[in-house]
């Protein structure tokens, strides 16, 4: 197991009050509630943080006040999401300074590259800034899947800590942990929630799922039984969280996928009171009362209210 990054670090969602701006109240709430939960780290500025949709002044007033709630608790993650090298650069630098401890980092997006343009990416990256960068393999954002065989190599030279795979490819990512297995300080973590103990039996060192926002002791006790090798309580675990996974369903269409899953869980979170409201950026629709009541359904027979 690696001794850097490891365990459950949730991607934080990011409240908005009604009228669109950026809930700092509520965001620390989300905040000791995860930390309350027992996560490992906290992921910021990414997917599930609606990253796409803040602006410079948005991105910084989250990670401030992510870094003030948790005020070194654990380890934060933060993502440098931008399109080409020299932006990532800019934002990494950016975020480091406002307390990241860590940088996570797609591949190059919008621009179009191919696998040689990719490596000379992150080569740059980490030859700039001075924390740990990570690799995010989400080809449904960046539309490139990042190769196992550039991931290794650019983890042997220690140009990248570890990946962040949320390629939903489970072959290619059993192929990358087996061919880490000897990599120090190498981290893996799925993205998955809810096949979070296959990955774990495979050797990964965590999720960062982003159901984790509403139950994150829920994958903490997941995490635990894995480490114990009490298989079996995971797979328990690993199945109740799969039955709260249902309020990514409650929309049933009529919003879409991006606002379905982050609106779950923000609507979750605002019915338990952890969050004041569940608006979503725009353009995206936030959910309506019918779903939330789909959604309330779901969370008291597992008890979360």
């Amino acid at each position: 197991m690696s001794s850097q990054f490891q365990g459950v670090i949730p991607p934080v969602i990011t409240p908005r009050h009604t009228d669109g701006s950026i809930d700092t109240s509520s965001l620390k709430n989300v905040t000791k509630h995860l930390i309350d939960g027992g996560v490992s780290g906290l992921f910021v500025l990414g997917s599930s943080g609606e990253v796409p949709y803040m602006t410079n002044a948005e991105r910084e007033l989250v990670v401030s006040t992510i870094a003030e709630a948790n005020a070194g608790a654990v380890p934060l993650i933060v993502g440098a999401n931008e399109q080409t090298t020299n932006r990532v650069i800019e934002e990494a630098r950016k975020v480091i300074d406002l307390g990241a401890d860590a940088i996570v980092v797609t591949s190059m997006y919008y621009a179009i590259g191919n696998a040689a343009e990719t490596e000379t990416h992150f080569r740059s990256i980490h030859a700039a800034v001075d924390k740990p960068v990570f690799a995010y393999d989400v080809p449904v954002r960046t539309h490139f899947k990042l190769p196992t065989d550039l991931l290794i190599r650019l983890g042997r030279d220690g140009v990248i800590a570890g990946v962040k795979d949320s390629s939903g490819d489970d072959v290619s990512f059993r192929q990358l942990l087996l061919a880490a297995k000897d990599i120090p300080d190498f981290d893996i973590f799925t993205g998955h929630e809810v096949v979070v103990d296959g990955a774990l039996l495979g050797g990964a060192q965590g999720v960062v799922p982003g159901l984790g926002n509403v139950d994150p002791a829920g994958y903490r006790r997941l995490f635990d039984a894995a480490q114990a090798g009490d298989w079996a309580g995971a797979a328990r675990e690993q199945d109740r969280l799969a039955d709260v996974f249902e309020i990514v369903y409650a929309p049933n269409g009529r919003v879409s996928g991006g606002a379905a899953g982050l609106g779950a869980f923000k609507t979750a979170l605002q019915l338990m009171g952890v969050i004041e409201s569940n608006t979503m950026s725009q353009p995206m629709l936030s959910l309506n009362d019918d779903e939330a009541a789909t959604i309330r359904t779901v969370l008291e027979r597992n008890g979360l209210v």
